[in-house]
């Protein structure tokens, strides 16, 4: 794998955990480019709306963690599989897929959340 690959899985983890875990101000102006294009239908579009997003959300549910399960790239991709632990007991899977500009500064962002439910039809894990 490349150098520029291992670099960008690297900075997407890093710049997912900052801003997760309540810095995404830092978070931004350390690993995402001159623009920001956010697909989540929750969070507004741009650097701002990312910040303004998880501001709120580190102030509302400040005790929350992550678990990086799975970190996949290929070109100028990045795909996380990650497991979010909230407070009450609530978890969640999710995948997060960023794009990354010739820079090697995170420049669009898709997601997927799903809630790890209590019972399954089988006895696998979502993880």
């Amino acid at each position: 794998m490349s150098s520029s690959l291992e670099q960008n899985k690297k900075s997407a983890v890093a710049f997912y955990k900052m801003a997760y875990l309540g810095e995404p101000a830092k978070a931004v102006e350390l690993y995402v480019g001159d623009d920001y294009i956010q697909h989540n239908p929750v969070v507004a579009d741009g650097k701002k709306g990312f910040i303004d997003y998880f501001e709120q959300m580190s102030r509302e549910y400040p005790n929350k963690d992550i678990e990086f399960l799975r970190t996949i790239a290929e070109d100028n991709l990045v795909a996380l599989h990650t497991r979010q632990m909230w407070p009450g007991g609530d978890e969640y899977v999710t995948m997060d897929f960023f794009r990354f500009d010739s820079k090697g500064k995170i420049v669009e962002h898709w997601d997927s959340i799903q809630e790890v439910p209590k019972e399954s039809a089988n006895n696998n894990t979502m993880f």
